[in-house]
């Protein structure tokens, strides 16, 4: 992460981000993010909504009777043995309680395996999407704040037939992020009598793909599917079909919905271009997150900031509610988000606190929507497709 980036992170959400390295800490949490690597431009985002909620809930009393929420960042570079690395120091060096994170699929199962579920430690991520995380052996560690990927990919598939979309060439990073979004749409594509006409795995970091997309369009298709990254390959596919003209469309996941098609190829060159993402379900508590976040100077269009906020604020209130216990948090924060409980919005700390104290169920209500985790740390939720307005995205139309 940047310096400035740092500073204003600092500057934005007070204590929380200044006492990080503090000897005083009282509560400490992971926050374990892709801060380089190919979703290098996503995360900051997604950090600053984790502390927007932990910097909430210490303006609001804190936890466990006046103790502070105090976060750690790791990096996991959206790679398996960063994440183990960064997750095992976070844990066994910094003794933090729990971890929001990683951010990509990948470093989520590793860590999962090698480190939370061996510790007991519980782990929640806001964008780990792949469909092989719903099936893991975590000993109840394990949660998301995001629909699996077997969710998206499908959502997409349905959505682009019901829109005329008939034939696609399909281009997917080779990890568990790509392969189980590819994976998924490829099943509903072709169930809804869709044709996929090229479909094919590529490696991360190459310099050129111009033999892969020759090969994908020669099936005749003028859409590309791109299930990668906006900020690593992904990027370097969707430019060099463009610059050779391998197709005319071009539809990309969650992670393709990056500044940085814009930034580097311009808006005025993607007008074909749409992307699916997460999208909160209209509610208070997504109202009161957006205008919590902006006013801090997030943006809340961003992806997954919704979804990271959700998971460090569920994660406070499992905390509370397993009294500081960290062997109790995993199965808390089921408990504290479960659908039977007076209702608790984004940012209403100290309502929380004093239903728990009296010894009453709550339930909260996320900013992404209805959390309501089910038995394996999975959620329901909402996708869109969005396209391009100007130097940002806007929703084109809802995915179901």
């Amino acid at each position: 992460m940047k310096l400035t980036h740092l500073v204003v992170a600092a500057s934005l959400f007070g204590s929380t981000a200044l006492v990080a390295n503090s000897a005083a800490a009282d509560v400490k949490v992971g926050l374990l993010g892709g801060i380089s690597g190919p979703i290098a431009a996503m995360a900051p985002p997604m950090i600053d909504a984790a502390k927007l909620a932990f910097a909430q809930v210490n303006e609001q009393g804190g936890v466990l009777g006046g103790q502070k929420i105090v976060t750690v960042v790791g990096d996991s570079a959206c790679n398996p043995q960063n994440g183990v690395d960064a997750a095992s120091k976070l844990v066994n060096v910094e003794q933090v309680t729990a971890l929001v994170g990683p951010h990509c699929s990948g470093p989520v199962i590793a860590v999962a395996n090698s480190v939370a579920a061996p510790a007991g430690v519980a782990l929640i991520t806001p964008s780990g999407t792949s469909p092989e995380i719903t099936g893991l052996d975590d000993k109840g560690t394990v949660y998301r704040t995001v629909p699996s990927d077997d969710y998206q990919g499908r959502a997409l598939a349905r959505t682009l037939v019901a829109q005329g979309t008939k034939n696609v060439a399909v281009a997917y990073l080779n990890n568990d992020y790509g392969s189980g979004l590819a994976g998924a749409f490829k099943a509903e594509f072709e169930t809804q009598g869709g044709k996929i006409s090229g479909y094919a795995a590529h490696e991360e970091g190459k310099a050129s793909y111009r033999t892969n997309l020759a090969e994908l369009s020669r099936g005749g298709a003028d859409t590309l599917v791109i299930f990668d990254y906006g900020d690593g390959s992904g990027l370097t596919i969707l430019r060099q079909a463009l610059e050779n003209g391998f197709f005319t469309n071009f539809v990309g996941g969650d992670g393709m919905k990056s500044d940085a098609p814009i930034k580097e190829l311009g808006a005025e060159n993607l007008t074909t271009f749409v992307a699916s993402s997460p999208m909160g379900e209209a509610s208070s508590s997504l109202d009161s997150f957006n205008k919590a976040f902006t006013a801090a100077g997030g943006s809340a269009d961003a992806i997954f900031v919704a979804n990271s906020y959700d998971a460090a604020f569920v994660l406070a209130l499992a905390i509370e509610k397993a009294g500081g216990d960290k062997a109790k948090v995993p199965a808390a924060i089921s408990a504290v988000s479960d659908g039977k409980g007076e209702a608790v919005a984004a940012g209403e700390w100290k309502k929380a606190v004093e239903l728990i104290k009296a010894g009453k169920e709550i339930d909260y209500k996320g900013a992404a929507g209805d959390l309501n985790f089910d038995a394996n740390g999975d959620v329901p939720g909402a996708y869109g497709l969005f396209s391009i307005d100007g130097e940002s995205f806007k929703l084109q139309t809802p995915m179901n």
